[in-house]
């Protein structure tokens, strides 16, 4: 695909006007104007769903931000078919080059990084989530600036590249997407498995119910992103010049490849993992403090101060008369010396001279 190839016989929409540049007549034929109200009406619900997240949650999490970072992506790739619907020119060939591969290697990797830090991976924990995605998306970045530099700058060509030659620009964001499926798939069979015997306790079975949902939208995402990949990839590469449709249905397989596997995201990941955690900070709310019933601890001004005792048989014995009748009832009393007031008895041994006789001070 150059920038010669491009519709020199075709005829003008219907809906364009006669002062509309050629390059500019996709946007108003009957495919472009579905393709921009579609893939206009993501951008928008990415926007508001961010700005939910901004404004509803609570938390300022790893979490948090990753998704934030996911739906950039998403929406990044909702904005990519205007570049498409635009004929191929100077100024639309590297926004294609580097834009279309980043966008999709960040969306791609921080499905990867979700899959980590499900599956409980040190590397993917808290705020290393975003990192990990990051990272993963800078990867592409270096490989699409340096192609764009060897091209254009190096070899001072103009933009042209061949069907397969864009293609296989995407090889790392395909392997993003694998290595992410394979996660998901791997999550998928734990939360199966593992919490199998997990009926004894009400908050195992949610927990198991959570983690069999997300897997299995995380799986039905991926293999859904992997399957409008096959379809235009194949389609790109070869199905269009088998038909005698290549150059003229390039542009439109990417441009609806994009929009539909931008829905899938958002609608697959993004929008319920928006939902879920919005729900779960609404769970997470402490409820009012209720201080009905509650009864004041200052005494009454009125209230006259009680006396008592403790325990009634232990009063003082004034005039002696509780001595008297213990004395009466034929038990001796007789007074302790104080260096033998001991109220704990002591074991003894079979040895009398000890080992208590120090203690009790019988030893010379």
């Amino acid at each position: 695909m150059s920038m010669d190839l491009q519709r020199g016989n075709g005829s003008r929409p219907a809906g364009c006007g006669p002062a509309l540049a050629q390059a500019y007549w996709a946007l108003c034929d009957t495919w472009g104007v579905v393709v921009q109200a579609v893939s206009g009406l993501g951008l928008v619900s990415c926007v508001v769903l961010m700005l939910v997240l901004l404004l509803w949650s609570r938390r300022r999490s790893g979490a948090l931000a990753a998704l934030l970072l996911f739906l950039l992506a998403t929406a990044g790739v909702f904005a990519l078919p205007y570049c498409f619907m635009i004929s191929l020119s100077p100024q639309t060939c590297p926004v294609r080059v580097f834009a279309f591969s980043v966008v999709f290697s960040a969306a791609f990797g921080a499905l990867l990084a979700r899959g980590l830090a499900l599956l409980g991976a040190a590397l993917a924990r808290g705020w290393k989530e975003v990192c990990v995605t990051a990272a993963l998306a800078l990867v592409q970045v270096i490989v699409a600036a340096e192609w764009l530099l060897v091209v254009l700058v190096q070899d001072k060509r103009t933009c042209q590249f061949s069907p397969p030659e864009f293609a296989m620009l995407q090889v790392y964001v395909m392997l993003l997407l694998a290595a992410a499926l394979v996660l998901a798939l791997s999550f998928l069979r734990r939360a199966c498995v593992t919490y199998t015997y997990s009926y004894s306790y009400s908050y195992s079975g949610k927990m198991r119910r959570w983690n069999k949902l997300q897997a299995g939208l995380l799986v039905l995402t991926l293999m859904l992103s992997v399957s409008v990949w096959i379809v235009w990839i194949t389609l790109f590469t070869y199905g269009n010049r088998a038909m005698g449709r290549s150059p003229g249905w390039d542009d439109p397989v990417i441009s609806v490849a994009l929009t539909a596997n931008g829905w899938v995201l958002l609608l697959g990941h993004g929008f319920t993992q928006v939902c879920f955690m919005v729900r779960s900070d609404a769970r997470t709310k402490d409820p009012p403090l209720d201080f009905t019933g509650w009864t004041s601890c200052r005494t009454p001004a009125s209230a006259e101060p009680r006396t008592g005792s403790d325990n009634s048989g232990f009063q003082a014995d004034p005039d002696g008369s509780r001595g008297q009748v213990v004395a009466s009832s034929g038990i001796s009393m007789s007074e302790m010396r104080a260096e033998k007031d001991y109220s704990i008895p002591r074991p003894t041994t079979t040895n009398i001279s000890e080992p208590y006789d120090d203690y009790y001070g019988q030893r010379a």
